[in-house]
C-alpha cells in the first residue's frame, strides 16, 4: 500500500516526497510514466482526479489535477518531471538516490525542478481539506529539458476543455524570488550539401565546410550587431539577444573535399526581438551568397534547415494577476528577468499570466552533485501554506 499524504504536512514531508521523486530516473530520453502514475495514485487516494495527456508513442505523459471547484479558473502550479542526463558527470553520491548532508539535499533534479513538484504533492491533502474557493491545479509535464515540448499538449487540453486559469506559478529554481520575464529561444540545424572530390582539385568540388564557415561568420556578425543595439536597462543579463553556434561536424578525411557540413545555431532573444526576422536575414544571405556557387557546381548542392527548438520569450507584466498574487503572499516588491527559458511563456501565449517562482538555485541546475538547500524546501513549504490559506478564503485576485 502506498502511504497516504499527510493532511498536516511539514517541510520534512516535502523532503521525503522529493526523495521519492528523485528515485525515478526521468532523464528526458526515458519515460516518465512511472513517476506520473505514482503521483496519480497518491492523488487518487485523496479523491483527487487527474487527467493525462500523452506523447504520440504514449511513453510519456503530462498530468493535470484540480483541487477545489472544477467549474472555475484557479492558480496553476506548474513543474516539469524530466531531468537532464548524468552521463559523464562525476557525482559523489547516487544521483537517483537523494543524499542529505550539511543542510543540503543532493540528487539529479532536486533543484531543477522536482523540489517544487515534491512540495506541491506533499501539500495535496492539506489543499484538499481546505474547502478551497479558488482551485489549485497541478500541471506536471514531460520533455521540458528538450524544448518544452510536452507542456504544449497539456496547455492545448487546458485551453480546449477546462476553465481558463487566473494565473500560473512555474516552480523553476529562483531561490524563491519572483521572476516575471525570460528570454526566448529559436534554433536550427543547418546542413550544407557540397560536392566531394580529391583535395588536390578543389575547383572540381564544392567545399561544404568553407561555405558553412561563411554562414557562421555572418551569424557571428549579426550577433555583434544585436549586442551593440541592446537596451542595457531592460533587466536581462546579457541585456541583448545573443546568438550561438554550439555544434559543428563535417568532412570525411583530410584529403577529400567535404561534401557535408552540419552545424547548430540559434538565438536567445529578449522580448520584442523578432526571431523570425533574424532567421530570415540568415536565410536570405544563404540564398543570395551561398547557394549560387554551390549550385553552379551541382544542382544537387545547396543548404537545408531543420527547426530544432522554438520557445517564445516571456514578456514582463508587473501588473499581471500572477505578480500581484505573489507580491501579496510573499511581501516581495520586485520581479527579475532571466536569460533561460521556461514553460511560463507557453502559458502566457495561451492567455494565462505567470511568474517563475520556486525553491533552489538555477546555478545548481544540470551540474554534477546538484543540490538544493533544506532551507529552500522549508521556504517553499511555508509559501504553499500561505497560498492554500489564500485560496480557501478568496475567489478572485
Amino acid at each position: 500500500m502506498i502511504p497516504m499524504i499527510s493532511a498536516n504536512p511539514s517541510a520534512r514531508d516535502c523532503i521525503s516526497m522529493l526523495e521519492r521523486l528523485v528515485a525515478f530516473d526521468t532523464t528526458s530520453r526515458n519515460s516518465n510514466l512511472a513517476l506520473i502514475e505514482d503521483v496519480q495514485t497518491l492523488l487518487s487516494q485523496l479523491g483527487i482526479e487527474s487527467r493525462l495527456t500523452f506523447n504520440d508513442e504514449r511513453s510519456k505523459a503530462n498530468l493535470w489535477a484540480t483541487i477545489g471547484p472544477a467549474d472555475r479558473g484557479g492558480i496553476v502550479l506548474s513543474g516539469h518531471t524530466d531531468v537532464v542526463p548524468v552521463d559523464g558527470q562525476d557525482w559523489t553520491s547516487d544521483p537517483f538516490g537523494m543524499d542529505e548532508r550539511d543542510g543540503r539535499l543532493f540528487g539529479r533534479g532536486v533543484a531543477d525542478m522536482k523540489g517544487f513538484v515534491a512540495c506541491c504533492v506533499a501539500h495535496a491533502a492539506r489543499m484538499n481539506a481546505a474547502s478551497l474557493k479558488t482551485p489549485l491545479h497541478f500541471a506536471f509535464s514531460y520533455d521540458e529539458e528538450v524544448g518544452c515540448t510536452g507542456v504544449r499538449g497539456l496547455i492545448d487540453d487546458m485551453s480546449e476543455n477546462l476553465p481558463s486559469p487566473l494565473a500560473v506559478i512555474v516552480g523553476e529554481p529562483t531561490s524563491m524570488q519572483i521572476i516575471g520575464a525570460h528570454k526566448g529561444g529559436h534554433s536550427y540545424v543547418t546542413t550544407v550539401h557540397g560536392v566531394d572530390g580529391h583535395s588536390s582539385a578543389p575547383d572540381l568540388g564544392a567545399n561544404a565546410i568553407f561555405h558553412g564557415a561563411r554562414i557562421i561568420g555572418f551569424i557571428e556578425k549579426l550577433g555583434q550587431r544585436l549586442k551593440e543595439g541592446g537596451d542595457p536597462t531592460n533587466g536581462f543579463s546579457p541585456h541583448y539577444t545573443t546568438v550561438d553556434c554550439g555544434l559543428i561536424e563535417g568532412g570525411t578525411a583530410g584529403n577529400i573535399i567535404p561534401a557535408r557540413c552540419e552545424f547548430h545555431w540559434g538565438f536567445r532573444n529578449v522580448p520584442g526581438d523578432d526571431t523570425d526576422a533574424l532567421c530570415n536575414e540568415v536565410f536570405d544571405f544563404i540564398t543570395r551568397e551561398i547557394e549560387p556557387p554551390l549550385k553552379a557546381i551541382s544542382p544537387k548542392a545547396g543548404v537545408t534547415h531543420e527547426l530544432r527548438h522554438h520557445l517564445p520569450a516571456m514578456t514582463p507584466d508587473e501588473q499581471s494577476p500572477a505578480e500581484t498574487l505573489l507580491r501579496h503572499l510573499t511581501g516581495l516588491n520586485q520581479s527579475g528577468r532571466v536569460s533561460y527559458g521556461t514553460e511560463a511563456s507557453h502559458f502566457q501565449n495561451a492567455g494565462v499570466p505567470g511568474v517563475i517562482f520556486g525553491p533552489g538555485s538555477i546555478e545548481q541546475a544540470h551540474l554534477p552533485d546538484e543540490f538544493i538547500d533544506v532551507s529552500q524546501m522549508e521556504a517553499c513549504h511555508d509559501f504553499l501554506i500561505k497560498l492554500t490559506d489564500w485560496a480557501a478564503n478568496n475567489d478572485e485576485i
